[in-house]
């Protein structure tokens, strides 16, 4: 784990990020607020490209929480079972639904407390959620942001909430709304587990990895 960067190091790291990517975004599809938290949900433990393949049709019938319910379990279980613990995922993705029409008259709650109370929505995916759709300065920690800022020095931390603190605490304000995106991008294409991409990185000059690959 390497050591925290300082203030003007992680300022010239966000503005490389900035320049690069003025505007970056979820690579999740989704139409709504809640095709997104639905999106979200399905998407632990899968990638996005394969949460995508298997919502494309099934947001087209189902994209409120109502016609998810309409849908029904097995119904929904047809169009996810591509996905891992598909199973799993549909009962809460319905069980949701029903707490949405029930308690919350169809509408997606936007805290962050109401958000982990839904079946399968832990604190990470109402992170993302407060974040793409709301606009939050809400971070998601995932296994990318997780690497990234242990390798980096931009958030070091031994648990994913250390990191989840270390990120609120030293990344300007200003760049805090897209800080969650950024940092996963750059994980999922640059900064990969086994084989990180160094010699292109833009900030290899800051970063304190010690096994840069030439």
């Amino acid at each position: 784990m390497a050591r925290q960067l300082d203030y003007h190091t992680i300022r010239e790291i966000f503005a490389r990020f900035q320049e690069a990517e003025p505007e970056p975004k979820g690579e999740l599809e989704h139409v709504n607020v809640y095709t997104l938290v639905v999106a979200v949900a399905l998407s632990a433990q899968s990638t996005d490209a394969g949460v995508n393949k298997a919502t494309r049709d099934l947001f087209k019938i189902a994209d409120t929480p109502q016609k998810m319910l309409d849908l029904g379990l097995d119904g929904l279980i047809e169009h996810i079972k591509t996905i891992g613990l598909y199973r799993q995922k549909a009962k809460n993705v319905i069980k949701l639904s029903q707490i949405l029409v029930d308690d919350y008259g169809g509408e997606v709650p936007n805290s962050r407390a109401a958000l982990q109370s839904l079946p399968g929505v832990g604190r990470k995916t109402a992170n993302v959620v407060l974040n793409m759709w709301w606009g939050q300065p809400a971070q998601a920690v995932d296994t990318h942001i997780f690497r990234v800022g242990n390798r980096t020095g931009i958030a070091p931390g031994k648990t994913v909430d250390a990191v989840e603190r270390a990120i609120e605490d030293n990344i300007p304000a200003d760049f805090q709304r897209h800080a969650h995106h950024w940092l996963i991008l750059h994980g999922r294409y640059h900064c990969k587990a086994r084989k990180p991409l160094c010699r292109t990185c833009i900030i290899r000059d800051l970063c304190q990895y010690e096994d840069k690959t030439e």
